[in-house]
C-alpha cells in the first residue's frame, strides 16, 4: 500500500499534545533530591563602583547554604564569550558576576543558594553593598562623543567597532536625480518569551561530571561554554534542553546565571535551581533591536534607485554577548534588500552604553535593514509622486540574475520578489483599495495603506548534525543537533524522514537537546534548522537507504544495481512483488550474521550537513490603516502577507510561524519600547509598562505564498521562522504615513503610540490654519 506524501502536507505539530495539555517538561517543572534554589542580587545602579559587599547577616540566615560574590565566581570561572566575528572589535571582559563595578542596571553583584526560593529572597535583603555611582552613558550618539563618560575605561572609548560594507556611491549621489534623506530610529525591545530563562545544575563530586538544565536554544555550543568557563573536560558535560518555551534569539547565549547557577551547584555539592522572574528578564535577558541610521537614496526622476547610502549607529549595551557585535552587521550586509542598486555603502558603529546587552532578537539585524530600506523606497516614491508598488517593480533583481552578488558581499540565492508583491496586490484588490481611500480622505478620515518588500538571510551558523536510525522492527529514530523552542521541528523532520524512508508519521521518532544523547550540534537560530538541519537529515536517510539496499541485495542474491528502493521495499527491478521491507532488512543489519563482505552491524548513519551557502527567502506584506484624528489611535484594517521559503515542508507549521512573526512586528510598529532615563533606569521594567500585542490588536491574516527553491540544501527549503517580523514594521509604518501624507507627514519613527500620531495630526492641523 502506497504512503502519503509527507513532505508539503499541513501535518499537526506531535509535540502539541503534551503542550497543550500540561503534560511538557520546563526546566521549573524538573525536581532532584535535595534541590536548593538560587536568587541573584542585582544592581540598583547602571554604573557604579563596588566598594564593598557584607554577606554576614545573609549567610547565618537558617535555611541558607552559600552566599557567592564575584570575587567568588572570578577564582572558578573565566568570563562570558563572545564569537569574535568583527574585525577591529574592542571587546570588555564580561564577568559572570561583577567584581569592581557595575555597567548596567541588574548587573549580578551576589547571589544566594538556599532551601528555597523563599528564603534566598529574604536573603537578598540582608546583602549590603556600598557602591559609588558613576556617570550613566545612556544616549548613544552622545556615547560616541570624545571626552564623556566611559563604560569601560580601559578600553579608552565607548565605540566597540566601525565596520563599512559596500561600494563607492559619491558618484550615484553627485549625478542623481533627486535624493532623499531620512534619519530613522529602530528602537530597543525586550524579548518577553512566554518561559523566562531557567538553569538547573548538578554537579557530581566523584565522577567530576556537570549536567546543567536550561531553557535554551543552544545546547551544544552551551556544553563547550559551560567546559571551557569552569576549566571542565567536555565530556564531563552534559547540557539538556527540555521543552522550551519560546526564545526568539534571547536564549541563544550564555549568560552569567548560567555560570553562577553551575559555580554555586559545584560549591555546595548539591542541585541547584534558578529561574528568572519577569522583572529579572527585563533587567538581564538581552534585548533587540536599538539602532538610529542616516538614510539616503540616490534616484533616477523614473524611480531607478542609482545609490543607498547608510550610517547605523548600533547601542550594543554594556557587554559582547556571544553575537552581540555581529547583530548590526547583519543589518549592513542586508542593506541592498530585493533591489538591483548597484552602488550601496553601509557604514555600521557599534558603541557600549550602561544598559543591557543588545543580541539577537527575531530577525536580528535584518528587520532592521528592511525597515530602513522599505521606508526609503517609499519616500523617493512620494518625492517623485510614483506608486510605490511601481518603485519597486522597477528596481527589482529580475528572477534571471540568480546567483546574484550583491554590494555588501551577499550572494543570493534564488528569487521571484515580483511575483509576491503582484500577488499581494491582487489579493489587497488594491485598485478598490486606492478607491475607498480616496473616498475617506473626502469624508476627513485618515485610511493608509503601506507595503512592504523583503529579502532576509537563513541558513547561516555552519553546519549541522543528524543521525538516523533505523531498529530492528523498522522504525526510525532521527537524532538532530538543531534544538526548537516552539518551530514544530518535532514534526517536520518526521515529515522529511518518513519520505525519505517510505514509513508513515508515527514511525519516526525524532529526539534533539540533550548531549548525552545527540553527540554534536549547532543549534536553532537565524531560521537554519531545516535549511541546515533538514539538509543532514536527507544526508543521513541517503546513507541509510544505501546500506539497506547493499544489504538486501546480498540477502535477495541480486547486484546492487539492480535493486530499487521505493516507498520503505527494497526489490530488485521488475520484480516489485518479490522485495523485502524495511523492516525485514534492518532486523537482519542489527542480526548482523549474514551480512556483504565488510558490512558492519546496523543500521545508522550520521551527517554533518554543511550548505555551500545562506539561503534568502523573500516575500511581500500590506498594511491598511486607519487612524482617528481625535485619538490618534490606529487600527489595523487588513494585513496581506505573500511569503516565499522555498519549497514548504509542512504549510500549517509555516502560517504559524508567520503568524507569531508579523504580530512581533507589529508590536514594534505600534507598541512595544524598552525606555531608559537619564540615570539609566528602565523605565519600562514590568509588562505593566511596557507594551505587548494581544490578540484584539491584530487583525485576521491574508495569506499566499509562492515556491522559489534554494539549491543550497536537498530539500529546497529556505527558512520561516523570522519572515513575518522583517515584512511587517515596514509595511505598519509605510502604511501610517500614508495615511496622514495628506497632513504633510513624511516619516514617523516607531512606536507609532496614539499620542504621537495624535499630535502629528495636531501640529499639522495647527499650521493649515
Amino acid at each position: 500500500m502506497a504512503i502519503s506524501r509527507m513532505v508539503g502536507a499541513r501535518v499537526k505539530r506531535k509535540e502539541d499534545p503534551r503542550l497543550i495539555t500540561g503534560t511538557g517538561n520546563y526546566v521549573d517543572d524538573i525536581k532532584l533530591h535535595d534541590m536548593q534554589h538560587l536568587a541573584v542580587l542585582r544592581s540598583p545602579h547602571a554604573h557604579a563602583r563596588i566598594k564593598g559587599i557584607n554577606t554576614t547577616k545573609a549567610a547565618v540566615l537558617p535555611g541558607v547554604l552559600a552566599v557567592l560574590t564575584g570575587g567568588d565566581i572570578k577564582r572558578m570561572s573565566e568570563p562570558l564569550p563572545t564569537f569574535p566575528l568583527v574585525e577591529g572589535l574592542k571587546t570588555p571582559d564580561h564577568p559572570a558576576m561583577a567584581v569592581e563595578q557595575v555597567n548596567h542596571l541588574g548587573e549580578a553583584v551576589a547571589a544566594v543558594v538556599a532551601r528555597d526560593r523563599y528564603v534566598a529572597r529574604d536573603a537578598l535583603d540582608l546583602i549590603e553593598v556600598e557602591y559609588e555611582t558613576l556617570p550613566a552613558v545612556v544616549d548613544v550618539e552622545k556615547a560616541m562623543a570624545e571626552g564623556g563618560p566611559l563604560v569601560h575605561a580601559d578600553l579608552g572609548t565607548n565605540v566597540a567597532y566601525r565596520m563599512e560594507v559596500g561600494t563607492d556611491v559619491e558618484e550615484a549621489f553627485r549625478e542623481a536625480e533627486v535624493v532623499v534623506k531620512q534619519r530613522m530610529r529602530n528602537q530597543r525591545l525586550v524579548p518577553n518569551p512566554l518561559e523566562n530563562r531557567g538553569v538547573l545544575a548538578h554537579y557530581e563530586q566523584g565522577p567530576g561530571t556537570l549536567t546543567v538544565w536550561t531553557s535554551t536554544q543552544i545546547p551544544h555550543m552551551l556544553r563547550g561554554t559551560y567546559a571551557t568557563l569552569l576549566r571542565l573536560p567536555e565530556q564531563r558535560v552534559r547540557v539538556v534542553a527540555p521543552d522550551v518555551g519560546g526564545g526568539f534569539g534571547c536564549k541563544l547565549n550564555t549568560y552569567p546565571e548560567d555560570i553562577i547557577t553551575a559555580v554555586a551547584a559545584m560549591t555546595v555539592r548539591k542541585p541547584v535551581k534558578w529561574i528568572e522572574d519577569r522583572s529579572e528578564g527585563f533587567l538581564a535577558t538581552s534585548h533587540g533591536r536599538d539602532q538610529v541610521a542616516d538614510v539616503e537614496a540616490a534616484a533616477k526622476k523614473d524611480g531607478t534607485i542609482t545609490g543607498l547610502r547608510f550610517r547605523i549607529v548600533a547601542d550594543l549595551g554594556a557587554y559582547n554577548q556571544l553575537f552581540t557585535p555581529l547583530v548590526p552587521t547583519l543589518t549592513g550586509a542586508m542593506a541592498s534588500g530585493c533591489y538591483k542598486v548597484p552602488n550601496i555603502k553601509a557604514e555600521v558603529i557599534g558603541v557600549y552604553t550602561t544598559k543591557t546587552s543588545v543580541d539577537a532578537y527575531r530577525g536580528a539585524g535584518r528587520p532592521e535593514a528592511a525597515y530602513y530600506l522599505e521606508r526609503i523606497v517609499d519616500m523617493v516614491a512620494d518625492e517623485l509622486g510614483l506608486d510605490p508598488a511601481d518603485v519597486r517593480r522597477k528596481n527589482f533583481i529580475a528572477p534571471t540574475s540568480f546567483p546574484y552578488s550583491t554590494p555588501t558581499g551577499q550572494v543570493y540565492d534564488s528569487g521571484d520578489y515580483e511575483l509576491t508583491l503582484n500577488r499581494a496586490l491582487e489579493m489587497a484588490h488594491m485598485t478598490r483599495l486606492r478607491e475607498e481611500q480616496a473616498k475617506a480622505r473626502a469624508e476627513g478620515r485618515y485610511l493608509g495603506i503601506g507595503i512592504s518588500t523583503y529579502v532576509e538571510i537563513c541558513g547561516i551558523g555552519g553546519w549541522e548534525s543528524a543521525t538516523v536510525r533505523v531498529d530492528q522492527t523498522g522504525k526510525a529514530t532521527v537524532l538532530t543537533g538543531s534544538s526548537p523552542h516552539g518551530q514544530g521541528q518535532e514534526t517536520s523532520f518526521a515529515q522529511v524522514a518518513a519520505d525519505e524512508l517510505g514509513l508513515p508519521l508515527d514511525d519516526v521518532l525524532v529526539l534533539h537537546g540533550d548531549t548525552s544523547v545527540v553527540a554534536t550540534g549547532v543549534g536553532t537560530f537565524g531560521s537554519r534548522a531545516m535549511a541546515v538541519g533538514g539538509g543532514a537529515v536527507v544526508m543521513s536517510t541517503t546513507k541509510v537507504k544505501e546500506k539497506a539496499k547493499q544489504i538486501a541485495s546480498h540477502m535477495m542474491e541480486a547486484r546492487p544495481d539492480d535493486v530499487v528502493y521505493s516507498e520503505g521495499r527494497i526489490y530488485v527491478k521488475g520484480h516489485a512483488e518479490k522485495g523485502l521491507t524495511l523492516a525485514e532488512v534492518a532486523a537482519a543489519a542489527w542480526a548482523g550474521a549474514d551480512l556483504p563482505p565488510d558490512t558492519e552491524p546496523g543500521l545508522e548513519a550520521t551527517s554533518h550537513f554543511n550548505p555551500p551557502g545562506a539561503t534568502f527567502p523573500f516575500g511581500a506584506h500590506i498594511a491598511v490603516v486607519e487612524i482617528d484624528p481625535e485619538s490618534g489611535a490606529l487600527k489595523l484594517l487588513r494585513y496581506i502577507a505573500v511569503d516565499d521559503c522555498g519549497t514548504p515542508i509542512n504549510p500549517l507549521l509555516i502560517d504559524g510561524q508567520v503568524h507569531g512573526g508579523i504580530a512581533q512586528g507589529i508590536g514594534q510598529a505600534l507598541y512595544e519600547e524598552a525606555i531608559y532615563d537619564e540615570s539609566g533606569q528602565l523605565i519600562t521594567g514590568s509588562l505593566l509598562d511596557y507594551a505587548l500585542p494581544n490578540a484584539s490588536m491584530v487583525p485576521v491574516y491574508e495569506m499566499d505564498r509562492t515556491e522559489t527553491p534554494t539549491p543550497n540544501n536537498p530539500m529546497g527549503a529556505k527558512g520561516v521562522g523570522e519572515a513575518g517580523t522583517i515584512g511587517a514594521a515596514a509595511a505598519v509604518v509605510n502604511a501610517a504615513v500614508d495615511a496622514l501624507s495628506s497632513l504633510g507627514v513624511r516619516h514617523v519613527d516607531m512606536p507609532l503610540k496614539p499620542e504621537k500620531l495624535w499630535r502629528l495630526i495636531q501640529s499639522s492641523r495647527a499650521e493649515a490654519r
